[in-house]
């Protein structure tokens, strides 16, 4: 079981899979800091001042008691709360990322599509009686003189 684990592990298709994940991972915190630090506070000054991140619904109040400045004193008093404000922020984070990924996919399907060949029709075919290559039109073959079937 060992041996095939290491089989399996030194393939160079989980390798690729291994740095995918790592970079996909870099790229997720990138994709994080331009929505909460980029794209989220104009939209919120757009809004009248509004900061996504502090955007939360008190449940059960901590002690002290609210009302709480910002998620951060709420959590400090251990508060329970429902953070709608992050979950706006990690919504518009996966519309970024998933358009980031389609576009990704696109151009490697546009460049597969542009490396493919098309079909080319056949121009000739095999002489049925001595196996020479001949016009695909012929009605004789020219080197064993045989009238073609179907012609």
């Amino acid at each position: 079981m060992l041996r095939e684990f290491r089989e399996f592990a030194m393939r160079g298709n989980v390798v690729d899979m291994a740095v995918g994940i790592v970079i996909g991972a870099a790229f997720a915190t990138v994709v994080k800091s331009l929505v909460e630090d980029v794209i989220m506070p104009p939209i919120g000054l757009l809004l009248g001042r509004v900061d996504f991140s502090n955007l939360f619904i008190v449940l059960k109040a901590g002690h002290p008691g609210g009302p709480y400045a910002s998620l951060a004193s709420a959590k400090g008093a251990g508060a329970v709360t429902l953070n709608y404000g992050a979950f706006i922020n990690t919504i518009a984070t996966f519309l970024i990322v998933a358009a980031a990924v389609f576009l990704v996919v696109r151009s490697v399907n546009r460049l597969k599509r542009a490396q493919e060949v098309p079909a080319v029709a056949p121009t000739t075919k095999i002489c049925p009686y001595c196996a020479s290559e001949i016009p695909l039109n012929a009605v004789r073959c020219p080197f064993c003189t045989s009238r073609l079937d179907g012609s």
